[in-house]
Parts: structure tokens; sequence; C-alpha cells
């Protein structure tokens, strides 16, 4: 993405597009060069549809989705659901709720009334509609999202062991989602390819997240490390 978030600056240009090997990924370069990542993207689309005749009932995420796009969807009256990491989970929830939007912060977009599997051409032409027909910039229309900060740690296990029952652990994750006060969220998640366990938490203050990362970590490394 550095390369072509560079290139956009200097031609000028008022976005870039960038595709992953197999085209089903997509991420956006703002005019200012920023990337506008999968979860950005998504809340763009929703954003549109929810605007237009064609309407967006609903979107599915995962558990990496940003806490921000959840928020902003929720400002625009739009139900938005969790599921395990993985597009196949996420066609799962849009068959069983009949939506047609959702995705992954990888720019893996599924837009189901279109197509069958996620497609990022596809995902781009939705978006490039989405600037057309607002006449915004793509940098102004990602801005209706607040992109929480994100930190994780991978704490690695001597072999893989359920946590879920882990008091110390448990007592951890409750207290720092206290004092992220609802203004951030606290996931742990096993890695399905490795002993590892992935020590996510998110929110609006930096400093707070990063801190109470530390901690977990911490306490998961002398539980179970």
């Amino acid at each position: 993405m550095e390369g072509i978030c560079a290139r956009v600056v200097e031609e000028k240009a008022d976005f870039g597009i960038a595709l992953d090997g197999d085209g089903d990924r997509v991420l956006f370069s703002d005019a200012n060069g920023e990337v506008v990542d999968g979860d950005e993207l998504i809340y763009i689309i929703a954003q549109h549809r929810h605007q237009s005749d064609a309407g967006c009932n609903g979107v599915a995420g995962t558990l990496m989705s940003n806490l921000g796009m959840e928020l902003a969807l929720k400002d625009l009256g739009i139900p938005f659901l969790r599921t395990k990491v993985g597009d196949r989970y996420v066609v799962e929830a849009l068959k069983e709720n009949d939506w047609s939007l959702g995705g992954e912060g990888s720019g893996h977009v599924l837009c189901s009334d279109l197509n069958t599997t996620g497609d990022g051409i596809v995902a781009a032409l939705q978006v490039i509609r989405a600037i057309s027909d607002s006449g915004k910039t793509l940098a102004e229309l990602k801005a209706g999202m607040q992109k929480f900060p994100q930190t994780m740690i991978n704490v690695r296990l001597a072999k893989k062991v359920d946590i879920s029952d882990n008091s110390a652990i448990n007592a951890a994750v409750a207290g720092a989602e206290k004092k992220l006060a609802g203004r951030g969220r606290v996931l742990l998640r096993p890695s399905g390819t490795e002993p590892l366990i992935r020590v996510m938490a998110e929110g609006d203050d930096q400093a707070l997240v990063e801190q109470q990362v530390k901690a977990i970590a911490k306490v998961v490394e002398q539980q179970v490390g």
C-alpha cells in the first residue's frame, strides 16, 4: 500500500485501488495518501445503500471488525452482527439474516446481491458509485466512521490450551473492559494454526488500549504461556 498511496499523492489522483493476487480483496488510498481499509469500505457502501432506494438491512462483520464501524452503522440504524474470523462465516450470517453486505478489515468485501463470493472489483465499483452519487471525496465519505485504534499481542503457548475457564485471565479481561467503559472492547482469540493466544483490544483512547493489552497479555503469559 505504501507504493500506491505515494503514487496517488504524486499524481494528485482522487483515489487509488489495490487488489490482492486473486482479486478477492481490495483496499483504497484516498487523495491524501491514507489507506482506506475493508471496514471503512464496508461502511461507505452501507451508508450509500442506506441513503438510496436499495437500502441496507444489515451488515455482517467478524470478531476483528473495528468497533468504529459498528458504532457508525448503529448511528445509521443499520444492524451489525459479528461472526468468527473467516469469510465463510460471514457468508453464512448473510444467508441466515437475508442480508447482502459484509466482510473483513482485510478488504474481503461481500456484496451477495451482486456476486456469490468476495470480489475486489465488485466492491471497488460499489465504492466508486458511492463517491460518484454523493459528490463527496473518499476521505469525506470515510470520515463518517471514526476508526478506533486496535492493538494486538500474540502470546505463545507451550501447547494449545483452553483458557475460557481461567479465573485470573477472565478477571483481567473484565477489569480492562471496565476501564474502557463502553468505549472499547477486548478479544482473546486462539490461533487456528499455531499455539498462540491473540490478545486484542480497541478503544478511543490509544494509550489506555495499549496499557490494557499489555496487562492482559502478561496475565495470559503467567497463566498458560
